[in-house]
């Protein structure tokens, strides 16, 4: 079957990015510029890949809404400009919207904040049958938080529960919370698209070039880049602290997007591929209800 050669190609492109025991994970060896071994000349192939793609996670999401029994959470975490959105749009282009949800995470309400960090997080969970996208999400709490430790001012937390410990604890109520998701049916994936800098650069200045992606820009984005390395600091110990075989980190080079959408899509691909995803079959009180409405409908003029 097309389907089943689609999913075996799949599994293979993301068994190179995925991370499932992060104690020796080194960010610093992965290469945002990474194609694959492809090249600028194969872009057609891709596209083409990447469509067969899109058909592919229509039907796989198809089966999953019908059975109703598995929920899908896909985590996106990355640097400003490092084409969230776009993967997001490009990848899940053929899904029928109402088997999927994208919830993107801003910066917390006054509400958000008088409650723990994952509340916010928790609403917009799944439900079964269904895809969840968290654009951006809990994590942030260990990456722009750790970055700038003022913001924990807002959280207005007791102070005996702010120490030096604070990210560790973190860490482990993160690793329970997905744990604990996996084992209520919830599979759970994780992206970090990891751009460069410099490409970031170049991103940038396109947005401020461009008028229709003017809209885009943020100074507060150049702002950042101040803390480029304290970020990648946070990032790889994120990666090292939440990697797990129920809740896996895929770092996905993000310097050329279209390499991007491709690794993307084969990981959800093989993330559906991996459930045995079954069509429903009718009792047979059902069929014969069939039977009966098939001879009903015939025998109308």
């Amino acid at each position: 079957m097309k389907l089943d050669r689609i999913i075996r190609k799949a599994r293979t492109i993301s068994e190179r990015y995925c991370v499932t025991d992060g104690g020796k994970f080194d960010l610093g060896r992965i290469d945002p510029g990474d194609t694959g071994g492809l090249k600028a000349e194969d872009k057609p192939r891709a596209r083409e890949a990447l469509q067969s793609g899109v058909q592919a996670l229509a039907a796989l999401q198809d089966m999953l809404y019908a059975q109703d029994r598995w929920a899908v959470l896909l985590i996106f975490q990355a640097m400003d400009a490092a084409g969230k959105d776009s993967a997001i749009k490009h990848v899940m282009s053929g899904v029928n919207p109402q088997g999927c949800q994208v919830t993107s995470f801003k910066v917390p309400s006054a509400e958000e904040l008088d409650h723990d960090y994952l509340w916010r997080c928790q609403k917009g969970l799944p439900e079964r049958g269904r895809i969840g996208i968290f654009n951006r999400s809990y994590y942030e709490e260990v990456l722009v938080v750790r970055v700038h430790p003022e913001l924990l001012e807002r959280q207005k937390l007791p102070a005996g529960l702010v120490g030096r410990k604070i990210w560790e604890h973190r860490y482990e109520d993160i690793r329970n919370f997905e744990r604990y998701l996996s084992r209520n049916g919830t599979l759970i994936r994780k992206f970090f698209l990891h751009v460069s800098k410099q490409e970031q650069k170049r991103r940038f200045l396109e947005r401020l070039e461009k008028p229709e992606k003017n809209w885009k820009f943020s100074a507060a984005d150049v702002k950042e880049r101040d803390y480029w390395d304290d970020y990648m600091e946070a990032y790889e110990d994120m990666v090292r602290q939440t990697a797990a075989g129920h809740a896996p980190w895929y770092v996905v080079p993000a310097d050329n997007k279209w390499f991007t959408r491709i690794v993307v899509s084969a990981v959800v691909i093989e993330a559906l591929g991996s459930l045995d995803l079954k069509y429903p079959e009718a009792a047979k009180e059902k069929i014969a209800e069939l039977v009966a409405a098939r001879r009903a409908l015939m025998a109308q003029k």
